[in-house]
C-alpha cells in the first residue's frame, strides 16, 4: 500500500474516531447541565463529514440534532433558546468565579471572552 493512502486511512480514522467521541459527548450533554451539547455536535458533524459519511447522514437525518446541525451548517444559525440559555450560562459563570474569589485579572479577561462568545452568539442569525 503506498503511503500517501497509509496517510488517508490514517486521517479517515482519526476523523470517524473524533465524531464518536464527539457524539457521546454531545449525548452526554444532553443530560447533565454542566457539559454543553452543541459544540459537541458540530464537531461531530464536521469530523463526520471527512471521516464517516454513515454518521454524517444519521446526524444530518437526526430528529432532534439534524435542523440545528444544518441550520449552522447552511446559514451560521443558532437557536434562540440556544442562545438565551448560553448567556445564562456565561452570566452565572462569571458569577460563581466571582463569589468564589477568583483574582480581578481572571475575572477581568472572562468578562471580556465572554461578553465576546456573548456578542457573537446574538449576533448570528436564529432557527
Amino acid at each position: 500500500m503506498a503511503p500517501a493512502r497509509k496517510d488517508e486511512l490514517r486521517a479517515r480514522a482519526g476523523y470517524q474516531c473524533l465524531a464518536y467521541v464527539s457524539v457521546g459527548l454531545a449525548l452526554i450533554g444532553a443530560v447533565l447541565p454542566l457539559i454543553p451539547t452543541t459544540p459537541f455536535l458540530l464537531m461531530a458533524a464536521w469530523s463526520a463529514g471527512r471521516g464517516s459519511p454513515r454518521v454524517a447522514n444519521w446526524l444530518d437525518n437526526h430528529r432532534h440534532f439534524g435542523p440545528m446541525i444544518n441550520g449552522w451548517q447552511q446559514h451560521g444559525a443558532v437557536p434562540v433558546a440556544a442562545k438565551w440559555l448560553a448567556c445564562l450560562l456565561l452570566g452565572s459563570s462569571w458569577l460563581t468565579l466571582w463569589w468564589a474569589g477568583a483574582s480581578i485579572w481572571l475575572l477581568g479577561l472572562l468578562a471580556v471572552f465572554f461578553i465576546l462568545l456573548a456578542a457573537f452568539l446574538m449576533t448570528r442569525p436564529s432557527l
